[in-house]
C-alpha cells in the first residue's frame, strides 16, 4: 500500500473507532466521497472499518459474503482505498486534518 493509501486508512480507521473525534464536514465530505466508489465496494468499506455507525465486520465474514478468498477481499479493499485515496475531495479532507494537528 502506498504512502497517499496509507493515509486515508488510517482515516477510515480513526472515523470507525472515534467519530465524534472528526468535525460533521469531514464526515459527511466522506460519505461523498466513498459514493464515488460501487455500491458494493463502498459497503464493503463501510462495514470493514464501522463508519457512520455501521458494524464492524472482520474480513473473513466479508470475503464469504461476497464470495472471494480473504485474499483477494483485502486486494478489493486495497483498491477501492486507492481509488478514492488519489481524488481532490480526499487531498481537501487531509489538507483540512492537517491545519486541524
Amino acid at each position: 500500500m502506498d504512502s497517499l493509501s496509507r493515509e486515508l486508512q488510517t482515516f477510515l480507521v480513526r472515523l470507525g473507532y472515534d467519530a465524534e473525534g472528526i468535525s460533521h464536514e469531514m464526515t459527511h465530505g466522506m460519505e461523498h466521497i466513498l459514493h464515488l466508489l460501487k455500491p458494493a465496494d463502498e459497503d464493503t468499506l463501510i462495514r470493514y472499518f464501522g463508519l457512520f455507525g455501521a458494524e464492524r465486520m472482520a474480513l473473513d465474514e466479508l470475503a464469504v459474503e461476497r464470495g472471494m478468498s480473504p485474499e483477494d477481499m483485502m486486494a478489493s479493499i486495497d483498491a477501492s482505498i486507492r481509488k478514492i485515496a488519489v481524488t481532490p475531495e480526499w487531498q481537501e479532507i487531509k489538507a483540512e486534518l492537517k491545519k486541524e494537528n
